[in-house]
């Protein structure tokens, strides 16, 4: 290690504010797509930091703000995330949802203003070379905002080297992080799979062409594709999350079924093989039924890699915060597109901040971000880019 470069502290009046934001970004919670005003409100509590630029509706409300040193040196992307969940909020805070069946109930709002504080260090602290992105970034929940991004033309002007992310996880002890190299999330997709025969009166079922009896193979067959195997290469796990059929009648024979479900792997490898054979059950029983089948993907997340060498990183910025770290040995087997910006191209990293076993889970009606996590998130944040510049 080079000479330990300072960043300093956020001080009481920080934090209070930046709580504050928290609880109203908390109070008026957008969907995927949606996030408009929430990138907006963003925008205001960054503009006193003086950011060197900013790109807007960046991969939909995407915002990059950057802090440039003029330096030559390392692009250092730090993301968060802007969009809650369409989930009626059952909890008893104060600042609970004002909006009637969405929530952020994943802690999102608490992520960005993890990262509104690490703007804060900026316009006190600018790095000593090479430029600091921070990513507010649209549309995770439904794994098509940093999709999106890293689509978009102007990426290229902030196209990282590193990338940093985090991620509140009640499961771990509170305060302490869980890190480790290799598979950090699990791939996944969502399959919508469309069965079409014909209808025919209830009394006379031979006269048409029903999915009943496709629908009753698919389902369980689909789970059966689920590998069984541990987390690892190999695993596989598909979930049948919804099954309807025909219209709520007694004197219609039914002529179409729909089934949803999801498929999960550590390995994008694997995902593939996996999508293989769930097209391939779907085609043999509408053909063995006589019936026309259809299926397209939604909720494609790819699987998220942590990069060794940006993971010693992101470790030793714990160790230089102070953090302890639980070495993660299995992946989360939910999905998050983090990942994108390693397949982009970046040395790409993300830990999971313990909430403690004692807290809500997210996407649980009851669930609020801890702000206690906060200063400790800035933290981290701050002690990573100080170790990212001195490696470089």
């Amino acid at each position: 290690m080079t000479n330990r470069l300072f960043f300093p502290l956020p001080t009481e009046d920080d934090l209070r504010e930046l709580t504050a934001f928290r609880h109203e970004l908390h109070r008026t919670p957008e969907l995927s797509g949606e996030e408009r005003e929430t990138a907006r409100r963003v925008l205001e509590m960054l503009a006193p930091t003086n950011p060197d630029k900013v790109l807007t509706e960046l991969g939909g409300h995407g915002v990059a703000a950057i802090y440039d040193s003029g330096a030559p040196g390392p692009t250092i992307l730090f993301r968060s995330e802007l969009d809650a969940l369409p989930i009626q909020e059952l909890g008893k805070i104060e600042h609970r949802s004002t909006v009637p069946g969405k929530a952020h109930l994943c802690g999102h709002d608490g992520h960005s203003t993890i990262l509104l504080g690490l703007g804060r260090i900026l316009s006190r602290a600018r790095p000593t070379s090479g430029r600091v992105i921070l990513m507010f970034q649209p549309a995770e929940e439904n794994g098509a905002g940093a999709v999106a991004v890293v689509a978009d033309p102007r990426y290229a002007e902030i196209k990282p080297d590193w990338a940093f992310s985090l991620h509140n996880a009640p499961e771990v002890e509170f305060g302490f992080a869980q890190l480790g190299a290799g598979p950090a999330n699990c791939a996944s997709r969502g399959i919508r799979i469309r069965l079409t025969g014909s209808t025919a009166h209830a009394s006379r079922p031979a006269d048409g062409r029903s999915p009943m009896m496709a629908i009753s193979e698919l389902m369980p067959a689909l789970q059966a594709c689920g590998s069984g195997k541990p987390l690892g290469p190999g695993f596989s796990m598909v979930t049948v999350t919804h099954a309807s059929m025909g219209a709520e009648s007694f004197g219609v024979a039914p002529g179409e079924a729909k089934i949803m479900a999801t498929l999960r792997t550590v390995y994008d490898d694997d995902m593939e093989n996996l999508v293989a054979r769930v097209e391939g059950l779907i085609r043999t029983a509408a053909k063995r039924h006589g019936l026309l089948c259809a299926y397209e993907y939604d909720d494609v997340f790819a699987a998220s890699i942590n990069e060794p060498e940006a993971t010693a990183i992101l470790a030793n910025g714990l160790e230089r915060a102070g953090i302890g770290r639980h070495n993660q040995k299995l992946p989360s087997v939910g999905s998050e597109d983090f990942g994108q910006f390693g397949l982009s191209g970046a040395k790409a990293a993300m830990l999971f901040l313990g909430s403690g076993p004692d807290w809500p889970r997210v996407h649980t009606p009851e669930y609020d971000f801890r702000d206690e996590l906060i200063p400790v998130g800035i933290r981290i944040f701050s002690e990573t880019l100080a170790a990212c510049l001195d490696n470089s």
